[in-house]
């Protein structure tokens, strides 16, 4: 997206650096790759996060042109104006609702909505499903949710939207939408563009304190007026600490030189948890599985901020006998959309093919349990709806009949044993005006104490939205661009 961008000036020179494969030939891409119906985790850099702190569950991130819109499940949503006015708060003028939201006009063409809120004209198309297009699960999620008193909502992405209704996905025909289709599509011919996949990024290059290039992982260099780092939350901090950049008590530790302290490199990483309550079902047909969710707050969250619950149904998925006599299962699954919990990136070493060490902190706040808590109820309660008891074809396999919603404490134990990550890491490299206090970019993505850098991903976010990080992160990269662009 930040090539198409900035190779729209045909006075500017852009290389694009991927370390995965790219596909100009939408033709030659994986089926898996196009197939919106469902996230893939084929293209892949095959993190984990920490055994001990985290249980070692896998961390998926892409390794593929396009980054993770080619292999997520193409949710199309904003989040609430808050959040990103509480990035103003943090000291990042000019990042407010009203200020970037024109950033998500400029990326949308909504085929639903054509008002103030919504773009028409942009590479991303994004719709929601009819009812005539949901499968049984979706359709009776979507009946349960509503007749059991949550609020029916036409638009999620229309702010102050707060109930159950379709979701907006970035798909069309069935294909999965990424940056690479769309954005990148437009801009391949240009002459002023290069494209280096399969090409893993080292460091980055400074003369004192200018970025000045890039040292590839095969040695060469790539000189440079200026890098744009977009490698994602997990790898941009990494990049940034094998650069000398970074808490310089752990780069010496590990040989590096330091060339900028800078404490908040790979700190305050935030993710939404997940924890999913298994139903079994029959096995049926549908062009999705993943139609339609819910919003909502926590019992003891503030009813005038942004809701800060999800619940979504994911499936059905056929199955083997052995693991489900009906065939097939469907999920109801909880997502803490404002965890209080952080965690932290690290480098395991000065290597740049080590993979980083990574702690996701889930529910460390108590908080987060109690809401996340609350979430796993309110699934509990939508699952035993009529709507939702006509597809449903036996007990609930987990947590199970013998983990009661009133006994906390054991429900407590299994959220514990359970959660994942919703694959929406933010934050690592967060912008705000003061280093000493964590901040690593300011609100432009320029990394402080360092000319000719900058930072244009999830990982400049100081906090996480109350939403899917997909379109988000695109509109980062949008308001990065346009800056750069005046620069």
């Amino acid at each position: 997206m930040l090539a198409t961008r900035l190779s729209e000036d045909a006075h500017r020179s852009v290389l694009l650096v991927e370390a995965g494969p790219d596909h100009p030939d939408v033709r030659t891409l994986p089926r898996d790759v196009t197939d919106a119906s469902e996230p893939t985790v084929d293209h892949d850099w095959g993190y984990f996060a920490d055994a001990d702190l985290d249980r070692g569950i896998p961390v998926p991130r892409a390794r593929i042109m396009g980054g993770c819109s080619s292999t997520n499940a193409c949710f199309a949503l904003r989040g609430a104006p808050q959040d990103y006015d509480a990035w103003v708060a943090l000291g990042n003028a000019g990042w407010g609702f009203a200020d970037v939201v024109d950033d998500f006009r400029r990326l949308e063409a909504d085929q639903d909505f054509a008002d103030e809120w919504h773009g028409l004209g942009g590479p991303i198309p994004i719709r929601r499903h009819p009812p005539e297009e949901m499968n049984r699960i979706q359709s009776a999620f979507l009946d349960g949710a509503v007749a059991s008193g949550h609020r029916y909502v036409e638009d999620h992405n229309r702010p102050g939207a707060v109930g159950a209704g379709p979701t907006p996905r970035n798909v069309r025909d069935g294909m999965r939408m990424s940056t690479a289709i769309t954005y990148l599509a437009q801009a391949r011919s240009r002459p002023n563009l290069t494209i280096r996949p399969d090409t893993v990024a080292g460091h980055v290059v400074c003369s004192r304190t200018r970025a000045s290039g890039v040292r590839l992982l095969d040695g060469s260099l790539v000189d440079a007026d200026r890098v744009v780092l977009a490698a994602g939350t997990y790898a941009s901090p990494m990049i940034l600490a094998r650069s000398g950049i970074g808490p310089a008590a752990e780069l010496l530790a590990l040989g590096i030189v330091p060339v900028v302290d800078l404490p908040g490199v790979g700190s305050n990483l935030a993710d939404h948890p997940l924890v999913a309550i298994d139903l079994p079902t029959r096995p049926s047909p549908g062009p999705s599985r993943f139609q339609a969710h819910v919003t909502f707050h926590g019992s003891a969250t503030d009813l005038a901020g942004p809701a800060d619950l999800l619940l979504f149904t994911a499936g059905p998925f056929e199955v083997g006998p052995e693991q489900c006599a009906s065939g097939a299962v469907f999920g109801i699954v909880a997502g803490l959309m404002a965890p209080t919990s952080r965690g932290w990136v690290r480098l395991a070493s000065s290597k740049p093919d080590d993979p980083p060490r990574i702690h996701l902190a889930h529910l460390a706040n108590p908080d987060d349990l109690e809401r996340m808590l609350d979430a796993v109820t309110e699934a509990r309660r939508l699952a035993s709806c009529e709507a939702m008891a006509a597809v449903i074809d036996g007990d609930e396999l987990s947590p199970g009949p013998t983990c009661p919603s009133d006994d906390r404490a054991a429900l407590a134990a299994w959220v514990r044993s359970a959660v994942s990550t919703y694959h929406h890491p933010v934050g690592t490299c967060a912008m705000g005006p003061d280093p000493d206090r964590g901040a690593v970019t300011d609100a432009s993505g320029s990394v402080h104490g360092i000319d000719g850098l900058t930072v244009a991903d999830a990982s400049i976010m100081p906090s996480i939205p109350t939403a899917t990080t997909n379109l988000p992160t695109i509109m980062v990269a949008e308001h990065i661009a346009r800056g750069l662009r005046r620069s």
